[in-house]
């Protein structure tokens, strides 16, 4: 099963593209009905997890925390990946795509290290495969901004 847990009010992020992207993942690397859980989240919740498991006080764009276990009841369970939106859109400005393309990027990067992929040659190789691979398969439209609505009480600008 592959969990999609959306912790920003800001966002609207579809899971079934995020889902779908994941399942592709795991069949282009034989990984049979694994358990994922990915969640999106803010600075403050990644920074604190960042801080606490790898002693870097300061929020990141995406962390994996790789399990690779048969459980007693079956289950393969991969592994957690944690994505911070608001990181994610200021890279997708700097960088001059479109927010989804990098939450799709801190998808694939995510469950390459839930795989064992490290920082290496080998690791952007793999990931480049993949980028190319998936947007020519089925691309991604998987977040809208929700309006603006002013708080009760004050004034919309």
């Amino acid at each position: 099963m592959i969990e999609i847990i959306n912790r920003r009010k800001k966002a609207d992020i579809e899971a079934g593209p995020v889902r779908a992207l994941l399942r592709s993942l795991a069949r282009d690397y034989a990984v049979l009905r694994p358990e994922i859980a990915l969640a999106f989240v803010g600075d403050a919740e990644i920074r604190t997890l960042n801080r606490v498991f790898r002693k870097k006080d300061k929020p990141t764009d995406v962390l994996s925390f790789p399990l690779r276990e048969r459980a007693a009841d079956g289950k393969f369970y991969l592994g957690d990946i944690i994505i911070s939106v608001p990181t994610a859109a200021r890279q997708a400005k700097r960088l001059g795509h479109p927010v989804e393309r990098e939450l799709e990027y801190l998808t694939i990067h995510g469950f390459l290290h839930l795989l064992g992929y490290e920082h290496d040659e080998g690791h952007e190789r793999e990931e480049a495969r993949q980028r190319s691979g998936w947007r020519r398969r089925i691309g991604w439209r998987s977040v809208r901004r929700r309006p603006h609505r002013p708080r009760p009480g004050t004034s919309a600008r």
